[in-house]
């Protein structure tokens, strides 16, 4: 059903056509409906009154008859009969059965099974003149059709009450309502395929300019800022193609700046960053001659040379920093990968940091699972893994630290698990951001730039992989850093779970004796 979902003159049109359909529908039933009860009303009222004038003329032709000789009833009902079909002018008027004695005498050709049982009964027992509906049934072989009889009974003196019966066809009402169907749903069906033709044209003259709208829209994300829409005449879908039109001018206008504004950026700082170098190596020089001679200085001349030298090296490392975000800010970042073992990182990694760690007191726990072996640029996945570990360990708190490596058939990770403060679900995006502190008040303590997140985030997504980040308050943090196992491979799924697999239990009440638990299931991360 997707040509449904993308193709609105398509919808449009069909709920013009349905909806025709129906109200077209319910107004010819309602239609015929009143035709049929004013036909029928009609004809009934006028069949009552024939048959009211037919039976009191008989009944006076009856009553004049002399009864002084011998009266011959059935021949008098048969001429009586005969005096009937005459006056009706023929079989399409109505017809004439009589009962009388156990004998049926009919004028016509309308048989005794047209008169309903139950009138029969009635007429009998009733003077009144009654009609109901029935079926004529012709003894000629025609087909049967709706009709009205009308019953009553004729006295004749000194001999007796006689049935009879008027029997009128209904063929020109039903032939009159077949042409009134037929013209319904003639007329119906061209109106219906009217209204949908005029949908379409309709629905086409708004879609069409609302498409090359969207068309616009498409060829601006894509980065065709200089595409336009034509604007023709001065309706609201004119208007609408003139407001996209300066929209776009706009967008390309302010995107035009942003893109110089991000230029100068990047070149100011890769400008800041080679020109601090000079001044840079000269104070280093003469912080590493005071650093030297500091055990001949006093005390306080001794700790401000030990301070200059370690910002000195923050500096550095700062400038360093900056000159990798210019790289992969300007895209000339470069990826030289090499096919190693990540565990071997992960031993160097921690054998550089090894210092950190006894001064924090730190255990440090690593946990292999699988084939950990990728195409990798060894450097940029060192580089990543310790700013993870110095991390880790700056808000550890003193407990251990976990490292999990694990690969499978199209990937391998590796998980940096601290069990120290952690954070709120929320931020788990903003700490790739560059110069991101979760508590601004909180001192660097390790000296770290600000950047190491940012750089690993992008040194990820050089590989082709993610970078993400999982935090609870008091509940510790873990990133996860997972890569293809060869270059220009795609992820579909990592190894290691978001959340830590060391999760407390939360307790979750139940009615039977087995005790359910399930883990925290709140995550946050970035996919590059």
């Amino acid at each position: 059903m997707s040509w449904w979902s993308r193709s609105l003159p398509l919808r449009v049109t069909s709920t013009v056509f349905i909806a025709s359909v129906v109200v077209l529908v319910l107004g010819g039933f309602l239609l015929m409906q009143q035709a049929t009860l004013g036909v029928l009303s009609g004809k009934q009222e006028s069949a009552g009154n024939e048959a009211r004038q037919a039976i009191n003329a008989a009944q006076a032709q009856l009553n004049a008859t002399d009864l002084s000789g011998e009266v011959n009833v059935d021949k008098l009902l048969y001429d009586l009969a005969g005096g009937f079909a005459t006056r009706s002018g023929g079989d399409e008027q109505y017809q004439v059965i009589i009962s009388a004695r156990g004998q049926t005498i009919k004028a016509g050709d309308a048989t005794a099974d047209s008169i309903p049982p139950a009138l029969r009964t009635q007429v009998e027992s009733s003077p009144d003149l009654l009609i109901t509906p029935t079926e004529v049934v012709y003894d000629d072989g025609r087909p049967s059709v709706a009709g009205l009889v009308a019953g009553s009974a004729l006295t004749l003196p000194g001999t007796g009450r006689y049935a009879i019966f008027l029997v009128f066809p209904l063929t020109q009402e039903v032939n009159t309502l077949e042409v009134l169907r037929y013209a319904v749903v003639s007329t119906g069906a061209v109106l219906v395929l009217m209204l949908t033709f005029i949908a379409a044209l309709v629905a086409r003259q708004v879609v069409v300019p609302v498409r090359d709208a969207r068309r616009a829209a498409e060829n601006l994300a894509s980065g065709n800022l200089h595409d336009r829409m034509r604007v023709r005449g001065q309706d609201d879908l004119a208007r609408l193609a003139t407001s996209m039109n300066d929209m776009a001018a706009e967008m390309e206008k302010q995107i035009t700046t942003l893109s110089e504004l991000s230029q100068v950026q990047q070149r100011f700082v890769s400008d800041v960053s080679h020109e601090l170098r000079t001044p840079l190596t000269t104070v280093r020089m003469a912080a590493e001659v005071l650093h030297d001679a500091r055990d001949d200085f006093d005390p306080v001349s001794a700790r401000s040379a030990e301070l200059l030298q370690n910002e000195l090296d923050r500096f550095e490392s700062l400038l360093n920093d900056l000159l990798e975000i210019s790289r992969f800010d300007a895209g000339a970042a470069e990826l030289s990968a090499t096919t190693l073992d990540l565990r071997s990182v992960v031993d160097r990694v921690l054998d550089a940091q090894e210092a950190l760690i006894r001064a924090y007191g730190v255990q440090v726990r690593v946990h292999t699972t699988g084939d950990t072996t990728a195409e990798v640029d060894p450097r940029r996945i060192e580089r990543i893994l310790r700013n993870l570990m110095t991390n880790a360990i700056e808000h550890s708190e003193g407990r251990p630290v976990d490292v999990l490596l694990a690969g499978d058939e199209d990937a391998v990770a590796v998980a940096v698990r601290d069990h120290g403060v952690g954070f709120e679900a929320s931020q788990a995006k903003q700490v790739f951001l560059r110069f991101w502190r979760a508590d601004p008040a909180r001192a660097r303590t390790v000296g770290g730039t600000g950047l190491g997140l940012a750089i690993s985030m992008e040194d990820a997504n050089l590989h082709g992989g993610w970078l993400t980040a999982w935090g609870r308050p008091g509940l510790g943090a873990q990133f996860r850093l997972t890569v293809p196992r060869r270059v220009g491979g795609l992820l579909a799924t990592s190894p290691l779970p978001m959340a830590p697999r060391d999760l407390p239990l939360l307790a979750v009440p139940s009615s039977d004796h087995d005790a359910e638990a399930d883990r925290p299931r709140a995550e946050a991360g970035t996919r590059s």
